[in-house]
């Protein structure tokens, strides 16, 4: 029953955040303000990073590096936060596109007295790894800046290569983002010490992203190998329209 509303392109993720604004405003609707709120960062704190070094625990092992991007910056502040906590030596490393490097530009964000964003930021460019790094930085991510130990920026078509790969290779279904993510933490694991313990989250699908770039590759229909395959027993050929 949800409904959703679809801005312009050109409005960015600001244009977004502003029209749930005005729709909240107009019609007495609930806005969650997930890019300002601390319940974003808070819940992280009292279930992701602990759920990660409980883990951890259990098997008697320590972690050396946690690895994570960022959308609204509430699961790199939150957990990080956490994670900081029982394992100071863990090194926290946050990635970002390396088209929109927000936090590299050391630019801040312009805010409204709500913490939300006042303009779009001077640093961002248009990036394919969707659902990371609006064109403002959180409030709630700029909360928790300080608890990365480095940044690492993901070159254009990376999460999308990587994300390919874990499905070919490794039968792991991930979308864009989650290939941006594991292309991080295999950069991490090049320069890590050998035998370091790495954490990486893969937190969506690859089923959500069939209308993205992610198979942009793969035809809807069969090409000629798959018709010659199709054509070398008699029965049950579909045959593509004339």
């Amino acid at each position: 029953g949800a409904k959703v509303i679809v801005t312009p392109k050109a409005g960015k993720g600001t244009g977004m955040v502003e029209k749930a604004k005005e729709l909240s405003e107009k019609h007495g609707w609930f806005l969650c303000h997930q890019f300002e709120t601390e319940a974003n960062w808070k819940f992280h704190y009292d279930t992701t990073g602990p759920e990660i070094c409980n883990d951890l625990k259990s098997i008697g092992s320590d972690l050396d590096y946690y690895v994570t991007g960022y959308g609204t910056g509430g699961t790199f502040h939150g957990t990080g936060k956490y994670i900081k906590e029982k394992s100071p030596e863990t090194k926290i490393i946050l990635a970002e596109p390396g088209a929109a490097n927000l936090i590299g530009s050391g630019i801040k964000t312009d805010r409204n007295d709500d913490g939300s964003p006042a303009g779009s930021h001077p640093a961002f460019a248009a990036h394919p790894i969707q659902g990371w790094t609006p064109d403002f930085i959180p409030l709630v991510l700029e909360q928790g800046l300080g608890l990365q130990d480095e940044m690492v920026e993901i070159p254009d078509g990376a999460g999308v290569e990587t994300s390919q790969a874990l499905a070919r290779n490794e039968g792991i279904l991930t979308g864009i983002s989650g290939g941006a993510t594991m292309w991080a933490a295999i950069e991490t694991a090049k320069k890590a010490p050998e035998g370091s313990v790495i954490v990486a989250m893969l937190p969506d699908t690859g089923e959500r992203y069939l209308s993205t770039p992610l198979f942009a590759s793969i035809d809807a229909d069969m090409n000629e190998e798959e018709l010659e395959i199709a054509r070398s027993t008699p029965n049950f050929i579909l045959e593509p329209s004339a």
